[in-house]
């Protein structure tokens, strides 16, 4: 069945052996981070920031990979989430309370789930945290050559409040803000 609007006719049925079936991704299941996920998280970790080895500072990395026992620190004061599709984690993000406002931290995403909704699913299930703690607003910020992560927080309503000026490891750091 076409969109409301298309003039597009789709077929539905079985694939004609000039077309590849693409199946649809497996369902995604976001739900609070425990003790037992810590060496999931730091390997999620791990691979999304191998993937940038060459272009950002190692410093900047290495603060970006935890061990098991520096994960557990970050844990103090910050609710985290992780998305897994079919057991395995895909994503996480961090939300911590300050002064009435909820921040976004931390949010990953592995190299291969990209782009398949992993981190909307995550910054919506930060938001409905951050309104069920009754935060006046979120906030979140990303280096400025992620261009992704700005769209993302731009689509789901976050305003661009400002920038800092080589702010994490000589980068550039863009601000996002939602009034909740």
């Amino acid at each position: 069945m076409g969109a409301q609007g298309s003039t597009e006719r789709v077929e539905e049925g079985p694939a004609s052996a000039n077309q590849k079936a693409v199946a649809a991704p497996k369902p995604l299941v976001v739900e609070r981070l425990t003790h037992q996920d810590v060496p999931n998280i730091c390997a999620l970790y791990k691979r999304v920031w191998d993937a940038f080895r060459p272009e950002l500072p190692s410093d900047l990395i290495k603060a970006w990979e935890p061990t098991p026992l520096e994960f557990t620190s970050w844990m103090e004061g910050v609710t985290y989430f992780a998305a897994r599709r079919d057991g395995k984690m895909v994503g996480a993000v961090g939300c911590e309370l300050s002064e009435g406002s909820c921040r976004i931290v931390h949010l990953a995403v592995d190299p291969d789930s990209r782009r398949q909704g992993v981190a909307r699913a995550l910054t919506t299930a930060a938001l409905e945290w951050a309104r069920h703690n009754n935060s006046h607003s979120i906030w979140a910020d990303a280096l400025e050559r992620f261009g992704g992560a700005a769209e993302l927080f731009k689509h789901l309503g976050f305003a661009e409040c400002g920038i800092f000026h080589k702010h994490y490891w000589n980068e550039d750091v863009r601000l996002f803000e939602m009034m909740l």
